[in-house]
């Protein structure tokens, strides 16, 4: 079916225009023949309608036997027939049309010579072979949107299957971890263990809330790294410091689930844990005109070795993951100095 004829308003709008080509070709004629008056109005009026729905029908002619580099020759041969066979008919009810002038005792309802049925035909070949480039376009222009649709989709599962990996390759190790941490802490400190077990419960069930989402506000996700890092801290203790520098409005940003958090694991399995006496982990969220710049720096030790690209491959990833999720440009930077990490996460401004 065309679509045209699932839009009332738009095959309305399509009619309308071919009727007032018709009521100027109308016009048009009273010029040349002024003894045709009215009556050219009768003849044009339902042609020009009956030109344009004929026009319609080559949609199905195009989609049947779409334009392909191997076989053009001969698509476009179907192309030409089609259109010459249009042309004809229509010109055959146009004489027919015309024939019915005999009822009020006319020659015709207008006066045509045969070099002017010979230029109505060409015209009508010429309007049908353009229908015919107009729906190639068309039919072009679907498959480019049904094409990025399919595009859109797979970027969705491929975004849903990277949240589900990253979840699996963190639940087990810290979980773990955690549970030998509560486990040791029962015996000397029931408050603490109590304490800790419920920052995992909290943890796991927001992880699990946030990463079937497709966007957060921050302030979720800035939630779910405080549980994080409750949990951390009671392995810690007083060598993990973190201070978080957020105001209101970038708080009620909206991103992607779990950006923060990976960034925070990095920061302390490969900052805090490789030093004596930790360090402060430095959490920063900012606005730079349309974008959220996002921040999390920690100390490192000045020996540690370092990925030679500056990005390593889970901060490649987290921008892969990123570029999936926005139609706009999202960077992931990295500065390193003798005694300092830092990651920069910029992202669209999106409330």
């Amino acid at each position: 079916m065309h679509p045209l004829l699932k839009k009332p308003r738009a095959l309305a709008t399509y009619l309308l225009v071919w009727l007032l080509t018709g009521g100027a070709l109308a016009a048009a004629w009273a010029q040349l023949a002024p003894t045709d008056g009215i009556w050219g109005l009768g003849f044009w009026l339902p042609l020009a309608l009956l030109t344009g729905l004929a026009a319609l029908s080559l949609y199905t002619v195009c989609r049947s036997t779409p334009l392909r580099p191997a076989r053009w020759m001969s698509t476009l041969s179907r192309r030409a027939a089609a259109a010459l066979l249009l042309a004809l008919l229509v010109t055959a009810v146009a004489a027919l049309w015309n024939a019915t002038g005999t009822l009020w005792g006319r020659a015709g309802l207008v006066t045509l010579t045969p070099v002017a049925w010979l230029a109505f035909f060409g015209a009508q070949t010429l309007v049908f072979a353009l229908s015919a480039l107009i729906h190639d376009a068309l039919l072009a222009q679907q498959a480019m949107q049904a094409a990025m649709a399919t595009e859109a989709q797979a970027r969705l599962l491929a975004r849903e299957m990277e949240i589900k990996a990253l979840r699996r390759q963190l639940d087990p190790h810290f979980l773990f971890n955690s549970l030998n941490s509560i486990s040791s802490l029962i015996q000397i400190d029931q408050a603490a263990a109590r304490a800790m077990t419920i920052d995992l419960a909290q943890f796991f069930r927001l992880s699990l809330g946030l990463g079937e989402r497709q966007r957060i506000r921050l302030e979720e996700e800035l939630e779910l790294v405080q549980h994080y890092l409750a949990i951390e801290q009671r392995r810690l203790g007083d060598k993990l410091r973190l201070s978080i520098d957020a105001d209101a409005a970038c708080r009620h940003v909206w991103l992607p689930p779990l950006v923060l958090q990976p960034l925070v694991e990095n920061a302390i399995k490969h900052g805090i844990r490789q030093l004596d006496f930790g360090g402060l982990i430095e959490l920063s969220a900012v606005r730079a005109g349309d974008r959220l710049t996002l921040r999390v720096s920690n100390p490192v030790h000045a020996l540690a070795r370092r990925d030679a690209s500056g990005l390593g491959q889970g901060l490649r990833h987290l921008h892969q993951r990123l570029q999936a999720q926005y139609d706009e440009p999202t960077a992931v930077d990295v500065e390193d100095t003798a005694d300092r990490y830092t990651v920069r996460v910029s992202l669209p401004w999106h409330t």
